[in-house]
């Protein structure tokens, strides 16, 4: 385990800000620590916010996403940040049934719902709907969960708008 205080932590991303450490499961380019979210490398209440965009969606419904979740609420501090940003499966369905929708747009949207499949960690396991997403986080033990537009934090996708709709839902947990 790590002991050192990790203030913010963004698991999955890539790119380097002032103040962050970069948890992935890939060694690549601005990463701080190699590792998978369910099992973290830092001690219980060791970070003060965490940032994962477009990661959840990668992670089974049948245990994964529990486990996970789990263990960002454990290194957490109490009244620490979770701030998640994951594709919305209701506004990514609805632009997919659009009438007109051409063949590049309908792939474009698909590997949104199912990833990009350019490795073996970007295929989707789970779908989400803020109602979805909020019971998956109760479960794990917070205890609030707010929307928001945006976080403003990084260039990711978390601020895609695809034919005038955010595709995905970005939410605070505590």
């Amino acid at each position: 385990m790590t002991t050192a205080t990790e203030a913010k932590l963004h698991i999955g991303g890539t790119e380097t800000k002032e103040g962050w450490s970069v948890l992935n499961i890939q060694q690549v380019p601005g990463v701080d620590y190699v590792g998978d979210i369910q099992n973290m490398p830092f001690d219980d209440g060791a970070v003060d916010e965490i940032y994962a965009c477009h990661i959840l969606e990668h992670l089974s419904y049948q245990g994964e996403l529990q486990k996970a979740l789990k263990e960002c609420r454990r290194v957490l501090k109490p009244g620490g940040v979770f701030r998640i940003s994951v594709p919305n499966l209701l506004v990514l369905c609805g632009l997919l049934c659009t009438p007109g929708i051409d063949p590049s747009e309908q792939m474009h949207l698909m590997r949104i719902i199912y990833g990009g499949q350019v490795d073996e960690y970007d295929h989707h396991k789970t779908g989400f709907t803020v109602d979805l997403l909020a019971s998956f986080l109760s479960q794990a033990g917070f205890e609030t969960m707010k929307t928001v537009e945006t976080f403003g934090l990084f260039q990711d996708c978390s601020e895609i708008v695809i034919g005038g709709q955010l595709i995905s839902i970005n939410v605070e947990a505590t």
